[in-house]
Formats: structure tokens, sequence, C-alpha cells
């Protein structure tokens, strides 16, 4: 799944946003604004929802392609959205994007973070599952640890990150609302 870098200029021009607007309302800079648009720098998760937010659009506007909706995602399928030195990986299990939901299989190695820049929050509702391995979640400032057959369910808008203490990949299922990639 490629990130599409020109509708970002696209959508932020359909806004009549500056450069400068946008980066203000992002809180990023000018510059790293300008980068993304025209390719020369992948943006980090926590950037990209900062400005999916200033924008107020869900992340999976710069990912879609023009197939036909379908109703089944076949394992050899599925869409991967891996972000630049991350070594977690987001399978969308949803066959459209365009719902109310959105349905992930998120791998992530031991050691890491989904997010190393600090927690994140959006609208809507998160629900996990943690298919294999351990995942510990921080809610505002509580840590839970996770094991293999742990479930978890919250609002989104509570500031929160997920981390692998683990030695081995943690493989979790997610269901969000609104789609957020």
């Amino acid at each position: 799944m490629e990130f599409d870098y020109a509708k970002l200029r696209t959508v932020r021009q359909e806004r009549r946003l500056t450069i400068q607007e946008l980066a203000e309302q992002a809180q990023v800079s000018a510059s790293l604004i300008s980068q993304i648009e025209r390719g020369k720098v992948v943006p980090t998760l926590t950037v990209f929802w900062r400005i999916c937010k200033a924008l107020d659009i869900p992340m999976h506007i710069f990912f879609e392609t023009d197939s036909a909706e379908q109703y089944v995602v076949r394992r050899e399928n599925r869409k991967m959205l891996q972000f630049p030195d991350s070594q977690v990986r987001y399978f969308l299990l949803s066959p459209q994007v365009k719902g109310s939901i959105e349905f992930l299989l998120v791998e992530i190695e031991p050691g890491e973070t989904h997010d190393p820049e600090g927690v994140v929050t959006h609208a809507g509702e998160e629900y996990g599952y943690i298919l294999r391995g351990e995942m510990i979640v921080r809610l505002g400032t509580e840590d839970i640890h996770l094991r293999e057959g742990d479930s978890i369910a919250f609002p989104s808008s509570i500031p929160h990150r997920y981390r692998n203490p683990g030695t081995t990949v943690c493989q979790s299922i997610w269901a969000m609302t609104p789609p957020s990639f």
C-alpha cells in the first residue's frame, strides 16, 4: 500500500489551506509539510495522524486505490502498511475502508512500539485481541499488560500506545471505529 503524496497537496488546496496554515494546525514545520507533499519525506505515524486530524480526514484517504469493492480479503491480498524504520506492520483486514469500522491485524516485533514518538489520540473506539505474544497498552498513565487470549476496549480519545515487551512477535487483531487508516 503506497502513500499518495500528491493527494496531501490536493486535499490541502481543496481545504484552501496554505502549507503554513496546515503546519500550524498539525503542529509541525511548514518545511516538513512541503517535503511530504513532494515525496521527499515519509511522515512518522504521529505526524501523519496530526496532519489527518488537522485536515479532518481518515488516514486511508492517502492509500486508496480504485479497485472494485470486495467482500472478502484473501490472506495473499492483504494490504500492508509499514512506516520507514518501523518494526510494526499493519495489515488491513477490512475489504473496504469507506465503512464505519476498520479491521486490522497488527504485528509488532519484540521491544518495538507502534509509535516511538509518543502516544496518539483520535476520535472513536478501539477493540483489540492478542492472538500471539504479549503487548503493553499504555492508556493515559496506566500500563496494561496483555497476553495471548486477552482483549481490551477503550475510547480512542484516551492517549494510547502499544509496545511489545516480549521476545517474540506480537500479533493482535483490532477493530476501530471510525476507521483511522
